[in-house]
């Protein structure tokens, strides 16, 4: 059976976008990447930009982690055993509890 040959520059460029798509890039930010990488003489600001602004959305990410973990976390503290019924778990998914009511224009 004969094997298939890939050029090395090939095998560099999926090696390439593995990483970056390893690291969290869209497929958009990769093709900027390979874009830029193809410009040897050029200015890296452009890389540097790029990828702020990724580390920035991992980071907005990671606060949104923290906070959906806290949240989660003082549910399961709330928890006081019992029966599914009593559940303060599930009571939290449910809709909020309102206020009274304020009279519509019809009961004025």
């Amino acid at each position: 059976m004969a094997r298939c040959r890939v050029p090395s520059g090939r095998i560099n460029r999926l090696r390439f976008i593995r990483r970056a798509r390893d690291l969290g890039f869209t497929l958009d930010q990769v093709r900027a990447l390979l874009d830029l990488a193809s410009q040897p003489s050029r200015d890296c600001g452009s890389v540097d930009e790029l990828t702020s602004g990724h580390l920035a959305m991992i980071d907005r990410k990671l606060a949104d982690l923290a906070a959906l973990r806290r949240e989660l976390a003082a549910l399961l503290t709330s928890c006081r055993g019992g029966t599914v019924s009593e559940c303060r778990i599930l009571e939290a998914f449910g809709p909020a509890p309102t206020e009274a009511k304020l009279p519509t224009a019809e009961q004025a």
